[in-house]
């Protein structure tokens, strides 16, 4: 399926949707650094086989949707600032995100929705409940967090993963892809092989360290 684009926020935003639009509505938010397509479409197939109208997008600065000028955050040293609940400055937050997600939906001419986050768009998705309560009809809320220092921190292996070099090249990036999705994913669940051709699929999509 193509990537549609649609102007909101100020920004343009990458999306796919499947299934009927007369249907229930749900969005899916992704989370840091990774694209639309991280939502599998046999998972969106299943959805819409039980009744959901789904839409899955590219967050700003990722895949298909804007990149936002401004002020360039060293990821990984905001993330441990933020560990250590040291004030980080940055372009945008979540807020700025929830809007983005909450300006696609009215451009569909949808007023209200389930969502669905997983890891960072987890939090994106708390923050349009938070927000927007009128326009989240459930939230679902995966593998992510409330920002409450004691509660939810990832282990020193995942934050490793987040915080790692940028790749130099097509291959190590697929490789450091595929070695982050073993440590995050569920242990038996992970599958090499299919980490690799997502990994693979998501570099030549787009690569945006």
């Amino acid at each position: 399926m193509p990537t549609a684009i649609a102007p909101a926020n100020g920004i343009e935003i990458g999306y796919e949707a499947h299934g009927d639009p007369e249907d229930e509505p749900l969005l899916l938010v992704m989370g840091l650094g990774a694209q639309l397509i991280a939502w599998p479409l046999e998972l969106c197939e299943a959805l819409v086989d039980r009744g959901f109208f789904v839409v899955r997008y590219d967050n700003r600065d990722t895949g298909a949707s804007s990149d936002v000028p401004g002020t360039v955050t060293d990821v990984g040293a905001a993330i441990v600032a933020a560990l250590q609940g040291e004030a980080v400055v940055a372009p945008y937050d979540l807020s700025d995100m929830a809007a983005d997600g909450l300006a696609l939906l009215d451009h569909l001419g949808i007023e209200s929705a389930h969502v669905v986050g997983a890891s960072m768009g987890g939090m994106i998705a708390q923050t349009m409940a938070i927000e927007h309560p009128a326009r989240v009809r459930s939230l679902t809320s995966i593998m992510s967090t409330t920002g409450e220092p004691e509660y939810g921190q990832p282990t020193p292996e995942a934050l490793a993963v987040l915080v790692q070099p940028i790749a130099s090249t097509r291959a190590e990036a697929i490789e450091a892809e595929v070695a982050g999705s073993k440590v995050i994913a569920s242990p038996a669940h992970w599958d090499e092989e299919v980490a690799r051709v997502r990994a693979t699929a998501a570099y030549d999509r787009r690569y945006n360290p």
